[in-house]
């Protein structure tokens, strides 16, 4: 397999295509509910936020709700008149009210995602040898 190298011309002639965007946004289908959510690419800050709790052991249960939180835009989950009516005493708590255990993790894999915390990246010798 050939692996094409990245050069500064390449970064200079396509700019467009390899620079960073900050406002992307996903539709994801949760099937459950046979409705979609619409997610936005989290922040660092709020990546690096959810990690630490992860690592926490007192905080590490609520890591993903607290990222599925801060990227699900459609529906709004921060709306004080759905927390009222979901009976939250958090505002967090409202992740595990209308979504599953299961459902909420792979919901923030997907935010993570498109972070760039996926499978995207891989050593060249690895990608020769398979």
């Amino acid at each position: 397999m050939t692996v094409k190298k990245l050069t500064l011309t390449d970064l200079i002639k396509e700019k467009e295509k390899y620079q960073v965007k900050k406002d992307v946004k996903e539709e994801l289908f949760i099937s459950r509910l046979d409705a979609s959510i619409t997610i936005c690419k989290p922040e660092r800050s709020l990546c690096l936020e959810s990690f630490q709790m992860a690592n926490d052991n007192e905080q590490s249960y609520k890591a993903d709700a607290f990222i599925v939180y801060n990227i699900v835009v459609e529906p709004n989950l921060k709306d004080e008149k759905l927390h009222k009516e979901f009976g939250c005493v958090e505002p967090i708590d409202i992740v595990e009210k209308i979504f599953e255990i299961g459902e909420i993790t792979q919901i923030a894999k997907a935010g993570l995602e498109l972070a760039g915390y996926s499978d995207g990246v891989g050593k060249v010798k690895d990608l020769k040898n398979s």
